[in-house]
């Protein structure tokens, strides 16, 4: 047995480090090799190299996890098979590890880690958000993931140099996160009037483009303001003849004013070029507005699209309406619209009666306040908001015509006025079930509420009745 002696280890940094020098250990070895430097007893300094002991026992508290404070999980794409390795962070600091990130992510990165990770905090900026949403996705940091998922879904309506919701739907349909998908297409259709007067829309892809283009609940002043940033679109990306032709034809040319037909077939650069592929669409508008709707349905399906309006706010259609004090008392106004969009019904006007009442109790909750032989009461305290919408007259004029009423609810979101939601009914919102069930209406500060009123937008869809075809 040798003597335990104080000796020089070479695998250590630290001047004092005391190793104990075995000789019946066999993975030490001692080279008797002088290695030049002489003692201050004059005597050489020894080398004794163990360094595959030390790779050894690493191994072993890797295997056996001994004093791991740090887990790695190893996924497989596309399997289940979920792997766990139970490291040190010591060890992991004595290697360093070159991460590959996007320009725009390696500028948040340090924020991602040092603000978020370390303080579980951090400001951010609108341009950020995608970047920051990008590295809490790839290292599945699943809080911050939702919380930016979430900012970016309250900040939809705040003003951007150049526009950014259409960038962030686009991201996050290639992402795969579908609140956010969901809530920024929602929002262009619902207030699709100042997305395309943003810098973004000429920029947006002709996937997106489309499923707005075959949507019936665009929001929007007239057809002629979408057929117009149309046309914009395809002068400034030049897409291919069936990407411009399949768009071309999703613009319900019926609801254009026969006058402005002519201007487009007359002025429109991108009309002329594509005429070929929608002249059938602009023969049935004309027709459309030719002849009364009776006629036309014992020929045509005019329920299709191309005869059906959207949300026009156009006052021909609608009007606005702002409830001051919407708990007060019961309210009702009277507004005109056309009867409907075709040339044979422009100077026919219909008055509609609005009543609002902020206490209605639903029908299905009467029977709680009824006893027998009672009176069934129709305003009670803890009723619900109540819109109910009917023609001043009737008129033959109505036949083969379905009124479908829409109620738009809007709100103050960054300092902008927007669509909050939107209610589609025949006469009545009880219709709906839920029509401002969570709104408080009472408190001065409501999201629901600007300036302690509720501001509306009532418009009035004519939806025409096919009847049975007499065609040849």
């Amino acid at each position: 047995m040798w003597p335990n002696k104080l000796i020089t280890c070479n695998l250590c940094t630290l001047k004092s480090c005391v190793c104990l020098y075995n000789e019946s250990d066999p993975l030490l070895s001692y080279s008797g090799k002088a290695d030049g430097a002489q003692g201050g007893g004059g005597g050489s300094v020894d080398t004794i190299s163990h360094s595959l002991t030390v790779v050894q026992r690493l191994e072993a508290l890797l295997v056996q996890g001994n004093g791991s404070d740090v887990s790695l999980r190893v996924e497989t794409p596309n399997a289940d098979e979920v792997k766990v390795i139970q490291v040190h962070s010591l060890v992991l600091t004595l290697s360093t590890l070159v991460l590959k990130e996007s320009s725009d992510c390696a500028v948040v990165f340090d924020k991602f880690i040092s603000r978020y990770l370390y303080c579980g905090e951090l400001s951010l900026r609108l341009d950020q958000a995608t970047a920051l949403h990008k590295l809490s996705t790839k290292y599945q940091v699943t809080g911050l993931q939702q919380g930016i998922t979430q900012y970016m879904t309250q900040n939809l309506a705040r003003d951007s140099p150049s526009g950014h919701v259409a960038g962030w739907y686009e991201y996050a349909l290639q992402a795969g996160d579908l609140t956010l998908r969901d809530s920024c297409l929602q929002y262009m259709a619902w207030n699709l009037s100042s997305v395309l007067q943003s810098g973004e829309w000429l920029t947006v892809s002709s996937q997106l483009l489309m499923s707005l283009l075959q949507r019936s609940d665009l929001i929007l002043q007239s057809e002629m303001e979408l057929f117009a940033a149309l046309e914009a679109w395809i002068i400034e990306n030049e897409p291919d003849g069936l990407t411009a032709e399949n768009a071309l034809r999703a613009v319900r040319y019926a609801m254009m004013p026969p006058r402005e037909l002519f201007r487009l077939q007359t002025q429109s650069s991108v009309l002329a070029r594509y005429q070929e592929s929608v002249r059938d669409l602009l023969y049935m508008s004309y027709q459309f507005h030719s002849a009364s709707p009776l006629s036309m349905a014992k020929f045509f399906d005019v329920n299709c699209s191309l005869f059906m309006p959207r949300n026009y706010l156009s006052p021909v259609w609608g009007s606005p309406w702002v409830i001051n004090n919407p708990t007060r008392d019961d309210r009702s106004t009277s507004f005109q619209t056309q009867l409907g969009p075709s040339g044979h019904d422009s100077s026919k006007r219909v008055t509609w009666n609005a009543l609002f009442s902020p206490r209605w109790l639903p029908l299905t909750m009467r029977s709680m306040y009824t006893e027998t032989g009672a009176m069934q009461p129709t305003r009670v305290e803890g009723g619900r908001p109540r819109i109910i919408i009917t023609p001043a007259t009737s008129s033959a004029d109505f036949a083969g015509v379905n009124f479908q009423k829409t109620v738009l609810v809007m709100a103050q979101q960054q300092g902008k006025t927007v669509v909050r939601h939107v209610y589609n009914f025949h006469q009545s919102t009880e219709e709906n079930g839920d029509f401002l069930a969570e709104a408080d209406l009472y408190r001065r500060t409501s999201e629901y509420l600007i300036d302690s009123s509720l501001y509306l937008h009532i418009i009035v869809k004519p939806l025409y009745q096919t009847l049975i075809a007499t065609k040849n």
